[in-house]
């Protein structure tokens, strides 16, 4: 069951993913928070930030992703974060719960992959020396 995909210019929360994916079939809930980090390997100097865009569509892109990994038993929140982030706040957050650890440990892992390489959203990663990069934008 998907009990959360959304996509939010707000700061995400994990207790609420937790939240939305905890019951009483529940064995294991795993999670998955994906933070702004102060550098990129692939890019020279310091990032002090990133701004996300997402496609109209990215919310319902969201929602069919996440279900290409439900399963019965299992309960998925994943809410991906727009708009200017800090260094250290979350860009994407995903719940799993299933009633053992390893399908709840896979499937929030596959979840996330899968979210990278197919979601329509775009960061432009801000750095300390005033320049910018895009990342994601072919």
């Amino acid at each position: 069951m998907i009990a959360l995909a959304s996509i939010s210019d707000a700061a995400l929360s994990l207790d609420a993913h937790v939240a939305a994916v905890a019951g009483p079939r529940a064995g294991a809930i795993a999670t998955f928070i994906g933070t702004v980090r102060d550098h990129d390997p692939s890019v020279e100097g310091e990032v002090v930030g990133l701004d996300y865009s997402a496609h109209p569509s990215a919310a319902e892109v969201l929602g069919a992703l996440a279900a290409r990994h439900d399963a019965p038993d299992l309960v998925i929140a994943v809410t991906h974060r727009i708009g200017s982030l800090s260094v250290g706040e979350a860009a994407i957050v995903a719940a799993v719960s299933a009633p053992h650890r390893r399908e709840a440990l896979d499937t929030v892992s596959a979840l996330v992959e899968t979210v990278k390489a197919e979601l329509p959203v775009w960061k432009r990663e801000l750095l300390a020396d005033g320049s910018h990069t895009w990342v994601g934008v072919a």
